[in-house]
């Protein structure tokens, strides 16, 4: 059975001593998206793979399923950007909740490109899936194109409420942003996720890609996102977060 006291716990482990390689690995994209942007003052169009567009809507699959369901919500980091099907972190969950003999069914709402303002215009398709658990993986890509803090933060605040207002339980999962964008604006970055967190009493993971960053192997080589075995270290930590909530 599911406790909401055991919810109440957050991680508390501190990981930036761990992320320098993957900081280091996003200067570069970052970097390339600034030269771009100045590009495009002049009028030229910017190249599809790099232009900034919305999040594609796709509907998510009806659930047949008579397991209670946790709904994996986020971008790229969840979809399973750059690996083939069935290989992203949210498949990998699902092996090691069934292996460990917890019947939950794990559902993949992740999607590429996708922003905070994004997944608040598509919280209603996430709650009509009935989750019980919702591990919500937003905001990397509000950072990278220097979406106000501000209302980086409301969305995810309001897509809490939304989320708490259906029953779900969740786990707030965080990221961090390339050096270049100044410390001071990334501990305001981070915070907005700790601040959220505590607000909320919400279980918290502060690096979702905690474990595969800085491994050989495990990122591809854009440094952004994880491997097939990256995806597998990412389900475990999360795994090691839910198991005793569950």
């Amino acid at each position: 059975m599911l406790s909401s006291e055991s919810f109440r716990a957050g991680v508390s482990t501190n990981p930036r001593h761990l992320l320098c390689m993957y900081l280091v690995a996003l200067k570069t994209l970052s970097c390339l998206l600034a030269i771009l942007a100045l590009l495009s003052c002049g009028q030229q169009k910017l190249p599809e793979s790099t232009r900034v567009d919305p999040a594609p809507s796709a509907p998510l699959p009806t659930v047949t399923d008579p397991r209670p369901v946790i709904a994996a919500f986020g971008d790229s980091l969840t979809a399973g950007y750059g690996v083939e099907t069935g290989n992203s972190y949210p498949d990998f969950l699902q092996k090691e909740l069934d292996q460990a003999g917890l019947r939950y069914h794990v559902v993949n709402a992740g999607i590429r490109r996708d922003t905070t303002s994004g997944g608040l215009a598509r919280v209603d398709s996430v709650t009509q899936l009935r989750p019980a658990v919702v591990i919500l993986e937003l905001g990397g890509n509000d950072g990278l194109r220097g979406t106000p803090l501000s209302a980086t933060r409301a969305n995810l605040e309001q897509i809490v409420v939304e989320l708490r207002k259906s029953g779900a339980r969740i786990v707030l999962a965080g990221i961090t942003l390339p050096p270049n964008y100044g410390p001071d604006y990334i501990r305001s970055f981070e915070k907005v996720y700790t601040d959220l967190a505590a607000k909320y009493k919400l279980p918290l993971i502060p690096f979702l890609l905690l474990g595969a960053v800085g491994v050989p192997g495990m990122m591809q080589p854009d440094g952004i996102h994880a491997t097939v075995k990256g995806n597998e270290v990412v389900a475990n930590l999360v795994m090691r977060t839910l198991k005793p909530r569950l």
